[in-house]
């Protein structure tokens, strides 16, 4: 069985049997190796308490006044609690799946060891519906992180990331951010979610893009973090304060422009590392899975709106009030001057070093087949389950070459590792850290990465809709 028969059944059949006709035959005798292991962890009751528990359960969220969402997500709130942890001291998180669904949790951005990372495609095992898994990690690297489930949804969208399962998981340590007067944490998540047709002028946008059919996500409310723009609580500030938000873009496939007005954002950091060259933006583009970390000095008095560039999009909800201490008011919006974002004017301008191998994926998209409905997405033509891994070997340096031949924005994500983003078109640049880069339609992006964490890892475009339909590939370690 592979993700896509998984998901057709994963609604009323228990995981374990699901999970090891997930993993390629190759991997079958670390697998079982693994699953022995979560089994015994499982039949114990366990002597010590976590240090942390979650809950997987059903809650309704308010999002704005009589709008109501019946959702999945963690301890009943959204986001999930905030997991503050202490690089390099190792903690034990207890998960307890409340829903009628396997599901499973992914600590994004953590360089785990491949049971604990949570992707089933790795080996890691679901939990199943009533049941509870202890997963123990040693955090690292430092950071804005975070969690989320890794369940496939394919043509379910009450499950996976269209739900509310997602937290902030902040890893502490030696580094500084800057001087700030307030941390916040802001969250964007897209609600209501439903399938639309494509959209045919995007499609011809790209001459490498075939005219189909097929379905994509549209959704009718957003929000930042609990509430619609203009519900809930404002984001209150003081003149002259200096605040750290830190930002992330839980959305399921949406990616988004944020602007405050009479603001500019110092971005310190992305995906939770620091940036080598801090610079000031009048708007951030922050793509699905991305986080990213800015200073904003609050130096315009008044009621304003932090949200999205889209009229339509802050209509759905997409922002929260920032209001100043002494004001009062409707809140302001002004549309800022649109540039295109470039991830090189937070690198540096020199070249990175040599890999020792090149590796190059087209990312595209074979319609939909099979009659389905839905786009089929592939990386060198050839799509998940039916793929074969990238060898790798422990300790060299290998370059991702993303050269995207479709007409759909594509953020790669790669489990377990840190990337650094080297060239952009043919733009070469080095320093910038990431485990999420955003590739454009038609663009060619290229990230390098130590193959230093042996196990399988996962490689894969976090938009739910791709991912679940074939746009996932494994990296495999010599042996």
């Amino acid at each position: 069985m592979n993700r896509r028969s998984f998901l057709r059944s994963a609604s009323g059949v228990m995981a374990q049997p699901l999970l090891h006709s997930a993993i390629p035959a190759s991997s079958s005798l670390l697998f079982a190796a693994q699953q022995n292991a979560a089994k015994k962890a499982a039949s114990k009751s366990p002597q010590v308490a976590a240090d942390h528990s979650l809950t997987i359960k059903p809650c309704t969220l308010e999002i704005s006044p009589g709008v109501n969402i019946k959702t999945v997500a963690y301890n009943g709130q959204v986001p999930g609690p905030l997991l503050r942890l202490r690089q390099g001291v190792p903690v034990t998180i207890d998960v307890t799946n409340a829903t009628e669904t396997p599901d499973i949790v992914h600590w994004h951005g953590l360089t785990t060891d491949s049971l604990n990372d949570g992707a089933m495609e790795e080996g890691s095992p679901m939990i199943p519906p009533g049941g509870h898994l202890r997963y123990s990690l040693t955090p690292n690297p430092t950071g804005s992180r975070w969690y989320h489930t890794h369940t496939g949804s394919g043509a379910n969208l009450g499950i996976g990331a269209y739900t509310g399962q997602f937290g902030f998981l902040l890893i502490d340590g030696p580094g500084d951010p800057g001087h700030y007067d307030q941390e916040v944490f802001l969250a964007i998540h897209h609600w209501e979610p439903s399938f639309v047709p494509m959209v045919e002028t995007m499609q011809a946008q790209s001459a490498n893009h075939p005219m189909t059919s097929g379905s994509d996500v549209g959704y009718q409310y957003a929000s930042i973090n609990q509430h619609r723009l203009g519900a809930g609580e404002p984001l209150r500030v003081k003149q002259g304060q200096k605040v750290l938000m830190r930002l992330l873009n839980a959305s399921a496939t949406e990616n988004v422009v944020l602007a405050l007005p009479g603001h500019t954002f110092k971005v310190v950091a992305m995906d939770g590392n620091p940036v080598p060259n801090p610079k000031e933006v009048e708007a951030l583009s922050i793509a699905v899975a991305e986080r990213v970390d800015a200073i904003v000095e609050m130096k315009s008095p008044g009621v304003w709106v932090l949200g999205s560039t889209l009229e339509k999009s802050r209509q759905m909800g997409l922002g929260i009030v920032v209001e100043y201490a002494g004001k009062s008011g409707p809140p302001v919006w002004k549309d800022p001057q649109i540039v295109p974002w470039d991830y090189a004017q937070f690198a540096s301008s020199s070249a990175a070093a040599k890999p020792d191998e090149t590796i190059m994926l087209a990312l595209m998209d074979l319609g939909p087949q099979k009659d389905s409905k839905f786009d089929t997405w592939a990386i060198n033509g050839l799509s998940w389950p039916d793929i074969p891994p990238i060898k790798v070997q422990q300790g060299k340096r290998y370059r991702l070459t993303f050269q995207n031949a479709s007409g759909d924005q594509h953020p790669m994500h790669l489990h377990r590792h840190t990337f650094e983003v080297v060239s952009i078109g043919d733009k070469n640049i080095s320093g910038l850290k990431k485990d999420v880069v955003n590739v454009l339609p038609l663009d060619t992006v290229a990230v390098d990465f130590v193959a230093d964490n042996p196990g399988d890892t996962l490689l894969h475009c976090h938009m739910q809709l791709h991912m679940d339909f074939g746009f996932m590939q494994l990296i495999k370690y010599a042996t």
